[in-house]
């Protein structure tokens, strides 16, 4: 049976054809997808009575489909899991009918029952009116008795049973719903309207520094984006509190400037900057589709996809993405990798910078999630789709890992050579150190075997350590790697690029 968790529950009301054996088999594909039947009737009789046309071979059924995803389309996509499920089982169905079960909780307050017999309340006002409401506030007269419920029921609640010590007994509330009973959310309503405000109030803000420093028509378009997430946030505000929307429209306004606040550095803090901003984003949107996509999956598809593709990935990104990565650097300046002496540790580290740019070929499946919870027609749920989304996932991602290296080895080489050019120390590149070093020879420099252009003891030379045997250098002025047997030569640290060096 189907054990996914569920958001939504959907009244289908199915008609199927065939007979007897069809029909047994159609109870059966319902109950392995874990959706029940609470009647079934033949056709032109039962709930939908002679909507339906009487057949002697059909019979409608009305089934609860249970589902994850948004209500919006959850009965659109919920016929679709139907029309499916009976297509594979190769029965002869039509959903007929769809009804969205709304179920959601209202909320009322919660109230401790309180003895009045150990604090008498005192008649009048006065000081002795506001030490009894403190007293109480304080659960100074609490019982052991919590009761939910609105003002006149919780009343009733916490003195049901007690014969008579029920005139003695009271509640006091525990929050402040109480107060406004009436036009209160439902719980759920108020949680999406509240992610509603924050989302708005989030991308509005988000929206600020796309907006600095632009002219012409990008400048007239974010400030149209900007003028409608304002709207949007403090529209989002007011249906917080229906019976207070301007109230409510403060509400937004306070969370659309928490949120600039936050984007803005605060005071004495360092705004963020597009490149931030589009990273978030993109990390937001992969993190959340992915968790809408995976929560889907049933335990065949963890087994004969996730799991494998979760393990091969790591363990093959891990192991060979640094190593890649230091390759094409190497391979900037004319070196092999086992010309670069790198630790495992910074290969290790070097591949776990990658995985955090991968995110981007993590778009299509993080899009493909929130598509099924938004219960679009090209994402329903089955087997066949492992075979063109997977496909495309593992491509994207080798395709953009290799970008990426590439890239980012670039960069590094292009870091290096310019400061070698200009005689400055150049950045190391996760365990590569590249240092002025003269090059001391410990024989007449006409016999030391060099493999590149000749080495010149009188100038530094950047130096990438020694392995092989070989003392691997850069020649700024040559542009070209020179590699020389290290038992023949001395290194010694440079101050700079301008030192000159001791010769033979």
């Amino acid at each position: 049976m189907d054990k996914q968790r569920y958001d939504q529950r959907v009244r289908v009301f199915v008609e199927v054809r065939g007979g007897e054996a069809d029909w047994e088999l159609a109870g059966e594909r319902f109950a392995a997808h874990g959706w029940p039947v609470r009647e079934a009737a033949p056709a032109g009789e039962g709930p939908l009575g002679e909507a339906v046309e009487a057949r002697p071979d059909s019979r409608v059924y009305e089934i609860e489909v249970r589902l994850p995803g948004i209500a919006k389309g959850a009965d659109l996509g919920a016929a679709r899991r139907v029309a499916k499920a009976l297509r594979a089982a190769r029965v002869e169905g039509y959903v007929r009918r769809a009804d969205v079960l709304h179920r959601d909780r209202e909320m009322p307050s919660y109230w401790r029952a309180v003895d009045t017999r150990s604090r008498p309340r005192p008649a009048g006002a006065g000081p002795g009116r506001l030490l009894y409401r403190a007293g109480l506030a304080l659960g100074l007269a609490d019982g052991r008795t919590l009761v939910h419920a609105e003002g006149r029921q919780a009343l009733r609640l916490a003195r049901a049973g007690l014969g008579a010590e029920a005139l003695v007994t009271g509640v006091r509330p525990l929050d402040g719903r109480w107060r406004e009973p009436r036009g209160r959310l439902p719980e759920e309503l108020l949680e999406r309207r509240l992610w509603g405000l924050f989302l708005w109030a989030l991308a509005t803000a988000g929206a600020l520094p796309f907006l600095e420093g632009r002219t012409g028509w990008p400048r007239g378009f974010w400030l149209v984006v900007l003028g409608a997430g304002m709207f949007g946030t403090l529209r989002a505000g007011a249906h917080l509190l229906p019976r207070n929307p301007l109230g409510g429209g403060l509400t937004g306004a306070l969370m659309l400037a928490a949120c600039v606040l936050t984007v803005g550095g605060g005071p004495g803090g360092e705004p963020a900057s597009r490149a931030q901003v589009a990273i978030v984003a993109v990390v937001v949107l992969v993190v959340v589709g992915l968790g809408m996509l995976v929560r889907q999956w049933s335990w065949g598809e963890w087994v004969a996809w996730a799991v494998p593709l979760a393990v091969t990935l790591a363990v093959s990104t891990l192991a060979a993405a640094g190593s890649l990565l230091h390759a094409f650097y190497a391979d900037g300046f004319g070196l092999t990798p086992g010309d670069l002496d790198v630790p495992p540790i910074w290969k290790a580290l070097a591949a776990v910078k990658l995985l955090t740019l991968t995110s981007l070929a993590l778009v299509p499946p993080a899009l493909w999630g929130l598509a099924r919870h938004r219960h679009h027609f090209y994402a329903t749920p089955g087997e066949s789709f492992n075979f063109l989304l997977w496909p495309l996932m593992i491509l994207l991602l080798v395709a953009a890992v290799g970008q990426l290296v590439l890239e980012t080895a670039e960069e590094a080489v292009d870091r290096t050579t310019s400061a070698a050019e200009r005689g400055t120390d150049p950045p190391p590149f996760f365990g590569v150190h590249p240092e002025w070093t003269c090059v001391e020879p410990v024989i007449p420099v006409g016999r030391l075997p060099v493999e590149g252009p000749p080495l010149d003891p009188a100038r530094p030379y950047l130096s990438f350590g020694v392995a092989g045997g070989n003392a691997v250098l850069w020649d700024a002025e040559a542009g070209e790697a020179v590699k020389v047997p290290a038992s023949k030569v001395r290194l010694v640290p440079a101050e700079g690029a301008d030192q000159v060096c001791r010769g033979v």
